[in-house]
């Protein structure tokens, strides 16, 4: 069992305020990922739980057990960092088995274990290798390796693939995420990359300022932002925001476009459309009109950046290799069901 609760966690370095009361509940064989902008607390959180840091106030629970007061070797958990930290004088094999022989493990079953941990990350190969002649991926994996052989209780991950090029983040990502269907564990992930969060995730929490946003399935936080902070920090890339102002029965964009909203509560400040929800539009079916400033062509996808007056530019995610060219004349539509609104306070207003 793996089950990790955290209640009424504060966490003050001298007289700052990092992490500002936060109650969370991560169930038995959950992957459960922390995301938000640097200086937020993701990784704070994370060593909180690990030991590595102490609570200022609140309390951790493992498996039931309150383990506040004991220190990282005593929680039974297993971290893996950005920094490989290999001792590069030891093969892949004694790298792994380290830890079990630090505490008295015999090597019989130090061989066993290391072996199955071999065998779920295929390093069977790469055993008699040392450090310097494995790629960043493996020796990324003889990582992993090291904590499944200690047959933790949870997982806990620190942007384990920041320092990885890009071909590479992603057969990581994969990987992890067969490891996870695998071994059933409990695992907490850091990440400053919303893509890796919305791939690899159960759930997601989103922090900002050491308060959690909101927390849900990726999907939830994609397609109902609780506030401008979470509506624009999820989605790649990210949500278009266009101020507005309250009508009798809609809103009003900064180029004078009225847009009537049915049902609508609460004043609307922030109009918000994602740039795959909107296309590229002519006559009746434009809402708004500009001029293309940046069409970004990217094979699969095209992004066109349009100027429109009295806002920033609109992006818009076209499918295919878009035939549109700068300084070219479109119009905008989009449907009222894709659109979401917020109020002055940030806060999503409800459409009836």
């Amino acid at each position: 069992m793996g089950a990790i609760g955290l209640t009424g966690i504060h966490k003050f370095f001298g007289d700052v305020h990092v992490i500002k009361g936060v109650d969370l509940e991560i169930q038995d064989g959950e992957f459960v990922v922390f995301v938000g902008p640097s200086g937020c607390g993701k990784s704070t959180m994370l060593r909180l739980v690990s030991g590595l840091e102490e609570v200022t106030d609140g309390a951790v629970e493992i498996e039931g057990k309150n383990v506040t007061a004991l220190g990282a070797a005593e929680r039974g958990l297993a971290m893996v960092f950005q920094s490989y930290a290999l001792y590069p004088h030891m093969t892949v094999r004694e790298n792994m088995g380290f830890g079990l022989k630090v505490a008295g493990t015999a090597q019989s079953d130090r061989e066993d274990a290391v072996g199955r941990a071999a065998d779920i990350l295929q390093l069977g190969p790469l055993l008699d290798r040392r450090p310097k002649e494995l790629s960043g991926g493996q020796r990324q994996r003889v990582a992993i390796g090291r904590a499944i052989v200690r047959e933790p209780a949870a997982f806990l991950f620190d942007e384990p693939l920041s320092n990885l090029d890009a071909a590479l983040r992603v057969q990581m990502r994969i990987e992890i995420a067969r490891l996870h269907r695998r071994l059933g564990k409990t695992m907490i992930y850091v990440t400053h990359d919303q893509v890796e969060a919305m791939t690899l995730a159960d759930r997601i929490v989103v922090f900002n300022a050491g308060v959690i946003q909101q927390q849900g399935a990726p999907l939830e936080l994609y397609q109902n932002p609780s506030n401008l902070f979470v509506a624009t920090f999820i989605g790649s890339p990210k949500m278009n925001i266009l101020p507005c102002e309250p009508t009798d029965g809609g809103i009003r964009l900064p180029n004078g476009t009225e847009i009537s909203i049915p049902g609508l509560s609460g004043d609307a400040r922030h109009f918000g459309i994602r740039p795959e929800h909107i296309r590229l539009a002519s006559g009746k079916d434009a809402v708004l009109t500009g001029t293309v400033g940046v069409a970004e062509h990217l094979g699969s996808d095209s992004f066109v950046h349009v100027d429109v007056a009295g806002m920033d530019p609109i992006n818009v995610r076209v499918a295919g290799g878009a035939s549109i060219s700068e300084d070219q004349e479109t119009g905008l539509g989009f449907d009222l069901s894709d659109a979401h609104l917020f109020g002055q306070d940030g806060n999503r207003l409800e459409i009836g």
